[in-house]
């Protein structure tokens, strides 16, 4: 089956393009930490793995065309899978966990990989990784350090709160609290402070 995932792999990465807050240096952290907690919370790594990897491909159409991601990307993943023969068994539960792995979306994951997938998104937001891709976003919106502080505040901060899984809220508090201490020493070199 790896081969198979390394397949999967390359379609992503072509997919995704250039590299950025979402590239698949993301994608491969991401699909890294759900093997991480669906080994612990006994996941179905057929369908976790191929919706780890092919999570975000939709994200170069959602900044050109403006299209959410996740629905489209779960259509795009549906397309692709089928057209590799993958197990048509797997495909809506990997359809499913994609389209529902976003922060902001009104579709809460049902099933435990999409649950899985959501909480390994989210852990790529919080700690050392989390505060480079928030850094790096907000550059790519041609913001600065003022807007980073905004978005841990307005999202990061948030993320321990919103993990489905045992092992999702065991890591997100070591992660949030390294997140605090930056955020505190930040406050104290700089002149932005957030209540």
């Amino acid at each position: 089956m790896d081969s198979l995932f390394e397949k999967i792999r390359g379609y992503a990465r072509i997919e995704l393009g250039i590299a950025g807050s979402h590239g698949m240096d993301h994608t491969d952290r991401v699909t890294r930490m759900c093997r991480i907690i669906g080994e612990r919370e006994d996941a179905v790594m057929d369908i976790l793995i191929p919706a780890a990897l092919l999570h975000d491909i939709a994200r170069p159409l959602e900044k050109e065309k403006g299209v959410p991601h996740e629905a489209e990307g779960a259509r795009m993943a549906e397309m692709y899978l089928a057209s590799i023969c993958y197990n048509p068994v797997l495909i809506p539960a990997i359809s499913a966990a994609i389209r529902t792995h976003r922060f902001r979306t009104d579709e809460r994951p049902a099933g435990p990989e999409a649950k899985i997938l959501s909480d390994a998104d989210k852990l790529d937001a919080l700690g050392a990784v989390g505060i480079a891709r928030t850094f790096m976003r907000a550059a790519e919106h041609g913001g600065g350090i003022d807007d980073a502080v905004w978005h841990f505040h307005d999202k990061l901060l948030k993320l321990p709160d919103l993990m489905y899984t045992r092992t999702g809220r065991d890591i997100a508090a070591e992660r949030h609290a390294f997140l605090v201490t930056f955020l505190n020493e930040l406050a104290r070199e700089t002149d932005i402070v957030f209540p």
